[in-house]
């Protein structure tokens, strides 16, 4: 029997699937093994605990296995790539693919179909194929100047309203909600966690933007919108580049933003359909390391251009 393994390394998570060549045999989930976000050391102690806890609940050795995908951002970078097939090779020695997160989302979404993925999770990034094979991506360029609509884009959306809000004498629930995330007692500390350098984990506030949204918070509740406004606009790059004449086209999505607040998907769907009204937007959970684990299956995997499966 053909052991075959799939990893999803998002920035605040890791998901395995251990599966042979029909189903799926075990999982786990651990931390982050990014390695741009927690270090080649966490990376490390991350992946192997992850990677030996789905062996151990597969009921399978690490040498049945026979090849690995694994999705991440950055997979595009050599020296990233080469860092993830290291660590993942020190337990086990097999073929092991290294792709962008994204194509991992577009492969559990769609199989080897036509269709846009957009990815908001702590980054954000949209992804389509077309019926003739082309990718085109869009985002994914990383905090500093991209990753509209993300979690890290929301958090730090919110830090800055808080700050103008403080600057006019207004008060927000916006504020305690971020002093309890970063346990913060006073309001001075706020404004010099704020301006930290280097600058805080924003990705971390999302929660408290969601229940500020839910307690009814115009600040928050805007933020949210903003942000499924800005995912919109990633996809529907896509979507005019790889199906210029309006037609039906797939969208799916996935990442804990657009899958843990109804503002955001609501904000998503009026932004792209007042814009191109044959979008059929699917809010089915795509598993990613679902989609690992099918290109893990494969002989060979799918290899579009370098630009389309940078993240």
């Amino acid at each position: 029997m053909a052991i075959f393994f799939g990893i999803d390394a998002g920035g605040s998570k890791t998901r395995c699937a251990i599966g042979d060549e029909h189903g799926v045999l075990g999982t786990a989930q651990g931390s982050s093994c990014k390695i741009q976000r927690v270090g080649e050391a966490e990376a490390r102690r991350a992946l192997h605990a992850v990677v030996k806890e789905a062996i151990q609940a597969a009921g399978v050795s690490a040498e049945q296995v026979e090849r690995a995908c694994i999705g991440i951002s950055g997979a595009s970078d050599p020296k990233v790539a080469e860092a993830v097939r290291r660590i993942l090779g020190e337990v086990i020695s097999v073929p092991i693919e290294v792709v962008g997160d994204v194509m991992i989302a577009l492969e559990a979404a769609f199989g080897g179909g036509a269709g846009c993925i957009v990815i908001a999770g702590t980054g954000s990034i949209a992804l389509g194929r077309n019926e003739r094979g082309e990718f085109v991506r869009a985002g994914g360029w990383g905090p500093a100047a991209s990753d509209e609509g993300s979690g890290y884009w929301i958090g730090r959306a919110a830090v800055a309203a808080v700050l103008r809000a403080y600057d006019a004498g207004e008060s927000t629930a916006l504020l305690s909600g971020i002093m309890d995330t970063w346990a913060l007692a006073t309001s001075e500390d706020f404004l010099r966690r704020a301006s930290e350098s280097p600058t805080p984990d924003f990705a971390q506030l999302v929660p408290a933007v969601l229940n500020a949204a839910e307690q009814g918070d115009a600040l928050a509740r805007e933020i949210l919108m903003r942000a499924g406004a800005e995912l919109a606009e990633l996809a529907l790059v896509v979507i005019r580049r790889l199906w210029p004449a309006e037609q039906r086209v797939r969208v799916a999505i996935a990442g804990g933003v657009l899958q843990n607040s109804a503002l955001v998907r609501q904000a998503f769907v009026n932004a792209m359909r007042k814009v191109h009204s044959e979008i059929a937007v699917s809010f089915g959970n795509v598993e990613s390391v679902m989609g690992a684990l099918e290109m893990a299956r494969r002989n060979q995997v799918s290899n579009p251009t370098a630009e389309s499966r940078r993240r």
